[in-house]
């Protein structure tokens, strides 16, 4: 197994390095490797058995590694000896600013890299135009304690993916760089993909432990499926089968009483209109929409915090070890008149403890929650394509105290963790979002063939 160490580096120009004194090093290795660079270098251990990495700069730059580094991962590969992981993040939308190299975006990613020390890791941003494919080396963002500043190195040991949209993922250039990279370099890729909910819902509906967690969700085809599922259920929601935060989801309802329809839904500001049919309805409000992408989903009666209903956000991430483990939890209270929580549609974020007055019932909630996520992330990762660190779902409780599914995101949200107390849990993701390239890095080394067969 790897093992994390701090590293410092002395003022020599020669190619030298020294192993911590707890390192067995019974046969030195003489080749040293920092992403897919690897060059020969005099390996010794601690003259006077300190347990940390001591490298000259001659052979940190001859790596291009970082003098900033100040902890970093060892591992065994053969007769290399691997120092990493090299975490290259993707994404796009860069700008000739090198404050802000990836725009109002920088912000987050600033945020993310900022736990590397940490963590162990070596992270850093990068576009398909920052690739020097010749050379096989490409011009990084770094984000240190004077701000972003860009270095050349090597291809790293994994990519995460954090392109920002599907648009963006759609684009020949980004899809090129995954193909490039992952089967001709052989580079794990992690998170390559946003979520299809219809694409979800069916594959989880193939196991007997996700179907129970399941709302009734169909492609749209006709009036008359909403009709029967508005006399079953008393409302249901259609939403984009591609969206992402809340955007065009509607709530549609029935008063039996009243022989009227109601839809419920936010553009710009929150609406609800009545209709004396379910034709006018969609005739008014869906008219210019393509149905064809939309999907008719159960409505279910939510347990309500100050007579608003609320659902919870979990999120999951795969650590070190590559084992699934719950890293945020918390509520999402909607808004007046809003059809989703979102805090965008006036919503708000609340712990789970502000949510349930009771200790033992929230307790109750929170390892159920926690269950269904953990289940439910095993069977996503068996029944997606490529590798997948990091989940968020939304999840609701209904009056009868049952767990419900709604979506599932590769790529979550990070808006609940503008609560103050939620703040530990944003650190957490983010650390537990780049420690799974440890995992990965090593499993790269010792079994390939599990993660590119």
């Amino acid at each position: 197994m790897p093992a994390r160490y701090n590293i410092e580096f002395f003022d020599q120009s020669s190619l030298k390095v020294y192993f911590p004194i707890n390192m067995n090093l019974n046969n030195p290795a003489q080749r040293i490797a920092f992403g897919s660079t690897i060059i020969e270098a005099k390996c010794e251990q601690q003259p006077n058995g300190r347990n940390v990495i001591s490298m000259s700069k001659g052979l940190a730059q001859k790596l291009q590694l970082p003098e900033f580094v100040k902890s970093i991962y060892l591992f065994e590969n053969e007769d290399i000896i691997v120092f990493g992981p090299l975490i290259g993040i993707f994404s796009s939308g860069f700008t000739p600013y090198q404050i802000k190299p990836i725009g109002d975006r920088s912000s987050i990613f600033e945020k993310l890299l900022s736990v590397q020390s940490s963590v162990g890791v070596v992270p850093f941003l990068f576009g398909e135009q920052h690739i020097d494919w010749d050379q096989g080396m490409i011009d990084g963002y770094f984000f240190t304690k004077d701000g972003w500043e860009t270095r050349r190195v090597p291809f790293p040991n994994v990519v995460y993916d954090r392109l920002p949209n599907r648009r963006s993922e759609r684009l020949q250039a980004s899809k090129m760089v995954k193909e490039k990279l992952s089967q001709d370099y052989l580079i794990p890729w992690y998170n390559p993909g946003f979520f299809n909910k219809l694409d979800v819902y069916e594959r989880l509906l193939q196991s007997d432990i996700a179907e129970k967690y399941l709302p009734e969700t169909f492609p749209f085809s006709s009036f008359s499926q909403i009709e029967q599922m508005l006399s079953k259920y008393g409302h249901v929601y259609m939403k984009p089968m591609n969206g992402s935060l809340g955007l065009g989801v509607h709530q549609i309802l029935y008063r039996r009483e009243e022989e009227a329809y109601y839809c419920r839904y936010h553009d710009q500001t929150n609406h609800l209109i009545k209709f004396k049919s379910l034709e006018a309805l969609m005739k008014k409000v869906f008219g210019k929409k393509n149905l064809e992408r939309m999907v008719v989903q159960q409505g279910i009666s939510l347990m309500r915090y100050n007579q608003h209903p609320v659902d919870f956000r979990v999120h999951v991430n795969k650590n070190k070890d590559g084992e699934w483990e719950l890293s945020a939890i918390a509520a999402k209270v909607a808004g007046s008149g809003s059809p989703t929580t979102h805090v965008k549609n006036g919503g708000s974020i609340k712990t789970i403890e502000e949510v349930f007055d009771n200790a033992e019932e929230c307790q109750n909630y929170k390892q159920k929650l926690e269950k269904a996520a953990l289940d439910l992330a095993v069977i996503i990762e068996n029944q997606m394509e490529g590798i997948i660190g990091e989940i968020g779902y939304d999840f609701g409780i209904d009056t009868s105290g049952e767990i419900w599914l709604f979506e599932a995101n590769s790529k979550p949200g990070r808006s609940i963790f503008k609560h103050p107390h939620l703040k530990e849990f944003d650190v957490l993701t983010r650390k537990l979002s780049l420690s799974f390239a440890v995992f990965l890095t090593e499993k790269a080394m010792k079994k390939p063939e599990e993660l590119f067969l």
